[in-house]
């Protein structure tokens, strides 16, 4: 099985000089837990922003969230892999590096998201086989 028979196509992205305010806003609209921050030229790397981030935010800034950029808080660049990459593969960089999600890029273009919770039931279905 392939990323792109997992990933998540409907990535909701924000602009790396929103606020932070205009995050949680942006989550709470769109259901998600975590937004890819867009990059800000071509030559620039995504980023990614989730409720922990916000979370860590609103505690060392005392909740003055509206004068804190996305840029400044984010996870970037973020770890990126490619939709025709297997899923064991992307499993196994997720649990030994610890990371939750990865952005899926085609040709240095935005193309979906995987977070854990989408890759654990593939795995299952692999180890039963």
């Amino acid at each position: 099985m392939l990323v792109k028979d997992i990933m998540q196509t409907d990535v909701v992205t924000i602009s790396p000089l929103a606020t932070i305010r205009g995050a949680m806003q942006a989550m709470r609209s769109n259901n998600v837990r975590a937004l890819v921050v867009e990059r800000k030229d071509q030559h620039d790397a995504y980023g990614l922003i989730t409720y922990a981030t916000i979370l860590r935010t609103i505690v060392a800034e005392e909740g003055d969230i509206d004068l804190i950029n996305v840029y400044d808080v984010c996870t970037k660049p973020v770890i990126t892999v490619h939709a025709e990459m297997h899923v064991k593969h992307v499993a196994r960089l997720m649990v030994r590096q610890n990371f939750r999600r990865v952005v899926v890029l085609r040709d240095s273009a935005l193309e979906g998201i995987v977070a854990r919770n989408d890759i654990v039931t593939p795995i299952l279905e692999m180890a039963e086989h």
